[in-house]
């Protein structure tokens, strides 16, 4: 049986795409994770170098694992033996074929928030992968573009930096936002998109569960 939540994200979604298509997205929504996934990997050509940001929810649905148990060309910065190799593959992963991330935050008329530290991932976003795939829980989705903000700053910013707990920010001592200036900060760059460009390279995959930070 469906939870609360989960009957709304049902109903809310079809205005969420409408939204995202006018403005030149390409959405999908999904009430479940398995449906979600099916569709990721049938938008990933075989031939495709793939990459991928930090995502919590990429990892949770296995598709990371399932590109690499399926022989895709991965450029993994995790799998670098130093300090230097991961920052090589990370810029040589703005110019792969596809690119995996997730979102901070998804305003109802359909505008993308996103809070980064290095920038490698909106940098991705916005210019060089042939195309991008979002994947991300109903959650993510609040009322207006300064709700959507309001989110990416004073939830998924402390939230995310609980992974790393030698990071020494405000947040990640106290839980909330400080609107800090420490070189530790993992909000050094803060995107929105509110159109893609070219059309339809940007493929937004909702799913109707909370999921991600």
């Amino acid at each position: 049986m469906r939870t609360l939540s989960e009957q709304r994200y049902s109903k809310l979604a079809p205005k969420v795409v409408k939204a995202l298509k006018e403005r030149s997205f390409d959405p999908y929504y999904f009430d479940e994770e398995s449906q979600a996934a099916e569709k990721i990997f049938s938008l990933i050509p075989k031939d495709h170098q793939v990459s991928w940001g930090g995502s919590l929810t990429l990892t949770g649905l296995g598709i990371l694992q399932r590109l690499e148990k399926e022989g895709f060309n991965l450029l993994d910065r995790d799998k670098a033996a130093t300090g230097e190799e991961r920052t090589e593959i990370m810029r040589r992963s703005l110019l792969c074929d596809t690119y995996l991330c997730g979102t901070n935050a998804i305003s109802e008329d359909g505008q993308l928030v996103n809070i980064d530290g290095n920038g490698n991932r909106v940098a991705a976003m916005i210019y060089g992968p042939k195309q991008v795939i979002i994947v991300c829980g109903m959650n993510k989705v609040v009322k207006t573009l300064e709700d959507a903000v309001t989110r990416a700053r004073t939830i998924a910013a402390p939230l995310n930096v609980q992974r790393f707990p030698s990071v020494k920010t405000p947040c990640n001592e106290n839980g909330t936002c400080a609107d800090c200036l420490s070189p530790n900060t993992i909000c050094s760059f803060f995107v929105t998109t509110r159109f893609c460009k070219p059309e339809g390279r940007i493929k937004v995959i909702l799913i109707g569960k909370d999921l991600g930070l």
